[in-house]
Formats: structure tokens, C-alpha cells, sequence
């Protein structure tokens, strides 16, 4: 009875929000979609939107919980968690109803960059050989990359200068992240795929340290792409396709053996933080510039002159 008490008053909400806001994020792109790797970031404002939507109701009902989260220096402890989760709901909703979303995705990076600095840098320093620590500082740090990335696209669509110079910088802390994250995924392959984090691999995926190389290598070749800018967007929307493929057939697998409420909290967090972070990798996609070829010239038509001209030179 507990159990169930805890599952229906305390995720069941976070779990549906995040479901509604997939579905009618999906179903507002679903015209603009197409196998060309071109029309995938647009999965970014849908796969960041449905993240954002389930942590933020999270922060709603669990209020109490969250709270040991926010450093005991901040006043207003409670209130923060409140505001936080509004301001992830907020967000998530401009994206996926595409309004406003050059002031929310400005406010929604400068949130993330101020997680790192309060929350995430505190306990690196307090324990700078823990990897884990530093694998979510970083973590928060794409977030705020992508958000601003598509603000930046926003500013680009707008012709605000500066805009090109604003997402370059995205795309290079990104890439040197995504390049990390390569390094961790090499040296500890027996763990979580995407973000390396502190969960092992689960015994029934085969080849685990196989798989672990073999994302570790996207993430290498996309991060080095991403950061010398040489076929980035494609490297970036690969990246978003290959990470979602590993929600769909690694993380979420992880849902069927659950249990009990802590199991299921544990995989859906997992899903909706490496979907959140496939999602960034299509929002900077969307924001690169795409590589257009010059048009090509007209040729002359053959005149009189010409022909004269090809007879002198012949």
C-alpha cells in the first residue's frame, strides 16, 4: 500500500506530463520530419520539451525531496524548487507550441549555467576525482549549450549580430564535452551509454563493453567534428539519432523488470535524461548553418564573337 501510495502521489504525474508532452510534441513536428538527416533537429524542441515537462512536475509533487538539492546557503530553499519546476513546464511548453521561444531558451540556458556554478562546480571541487561529479557538471552544461543554441538560431532567423559567433561558442564547449565523454566511455565501457554515469550496464544487454567502445566512438568522432566544424550538423544529428536509439533499445528495456517505485524512478530518470540529452544534440544541429552549394553559372550562349573567338584559338 505504501509503495503504491508513493508511485500514484509522487511520479505517477512526472511520468504522464512527460508522455503528453512527447505525444503532442511529436504530433506538431510529424509534418516536417523525413528520413533526410536535414529535417531531424527538429526533434530537438520535442525531445528536450518532454524531459523538462516530467522533471518539472517532478519538482511540483516532490517537493520536499528536491529541496536537500538546493544549496543550504539559498534562501527561499522550497520556493526555488517550486520555481524551477514552473520554469521547466514553461519551457518545455514554448518549445513545443514554437512560441517565444528565443526569451525561454535564453532563460532556460542561463538556469542550467547557474546549476553548474551553484550545485555542480561546489561538489567537483569538494571531490575532483569523482568522475561522476564531473559527468553531470558537464551534462548540465550541454543543456545550457543546446538552449542557447537554439536561441541562437532564433537570433540567426532574426539577423541579430552576433548570432553566428553565439552558436559557434555552443558547438564548442559541446564538442569538447561530447570528446570527454568519449574518453570515459573508452576507459569505463561497462557503464551508462550517452552519459556516463554510475549505472552499470544491466546483465541482460550482451557485449557490454562492446557497446560501451561503440558509443564512445560516435561520441569521439561527432565531438571532433562538432568542434573543428567540419560536417557538425551532420555529426550532431547522427549523434541525436544514435543516442535515441540507444534510449529506445537500452534505457528503456529498463522499465519491464521494475519493481518497485525506486527501480522505476531510477529507469525513468535515465530515459528522460539521455533522451534530454539526444534533444541537445538536434536543437545545436538545427542552429549550425547548413552547408549549401553555390549555385552554379550560367553559360554563355554560343555567339558570333565566341565562335570566332574558338576558331582563332583553334
Amino acid at each position: 500500500m505504501l509503495t503504491n501510495y508513493f508511485y500514484w502521489h509522487y511520479l505517477f504525474l512526472g511520468q504522464l506530463t512527460g508522455i503528453v508532452f512527447l505525444s503532442v510534441g511529436l504530433i506538431s513536428v510529424r509534418k516536417q520530419l523525413s528520413f533526410r538527416p536535414d529535417d531531424w533537429p527538429v526533434l530537438g524542441r520535442v525531445f528536450v520539451a518532454a524531459p523538462l515537462a516530467l522533471f518539472g512536475a517532478g519538482h511540483l509533487v516532490g517537493a520536499q525531496f528536491m529541496v536537500s538539492l538546493v544549496p543550504a546557503w539559498m534562501p527561499w530553499r522550497l520556493f526555488c524548487v517550486y520555481f524551477v519546476g514552473l520554469a521547466e513546464i514553461a519551457a518545455s511548453a514554448s518549445m513545443v507550441a514554437m512560441k517565444h521561444v528565443r526569451l525561454s531558451a535564453t532563460l532556460l540556458g542561463i538556469m542550467f549555467f547557474i546549476f553548474v556554478l551553484t550545485i555542480h562546480l561546489h561538489d567537483v571541487l569538494r571531490t575532483p576525482y569523482d568522475r561522476f561529479r564531473w559527468a553531470v557538471m558537464v551534462r548540465d552544461l550541454v543543456f545550457g549549450m543546446g538552449a542557447w543554441a537554439l536561441a541562437g538560431a532564433q537570433m540567426e532567423e532574426d539577423h541579430v549580430p552576433g548570432a553566428r559567433a553565439w552558436i559557434a561558442s555552443c558547438r564548442t564547449v559541446v564538442g569538447v564535452v561530447l570528446v570527454f565523454y568519449a574518453v570515459e566511455h573508452f576507459l569505463h565501457p561497462k557503464f551508462a551509454l550517452g552519459v556516463p554515469l554510475e549505472l552499470p550496464t544491466p546483465a541482460w544487454v550482451p557485449l557490454p563493453t562492446l557497446w560501451g567502445y561503440v558509443v564512445g566512438a560516435m561520441l569521439l568522432v561527432s565531438g571532433v567534428s562538432i568542434l573543428i566544424n567540419r560536417h557538425a550538423r551532420a555529426a550532431a544529428s547522427w549523434l541525436g539519432l544514435a543516442i535515441t536509439l540507444v534510449v529506445v533499445f537500452y534505457y528503456l528495456p529498463m522499465v519491464v523488470p521494475a519493481k518497485l517505485p525506486s527501480e522505476l524512478n531510477t529507469a525513468v530518470d535515465y530515459i528522460a535524461d539521455t533522451l534530454l540529452f539526444a534533444g541537445n544534440m538536434f536543437l545545436l544541429a538545427g542552429a549550425i548553418p547548413a552547408v549549401r552549394s553555390l549555385p552554379s553559372l550560367p553559360l554563355r550562349p554560343r555567339t558570333e564573337h565566341t565562335e570566332g573567338l574558338s576558331e582563332l584559338r583553334a
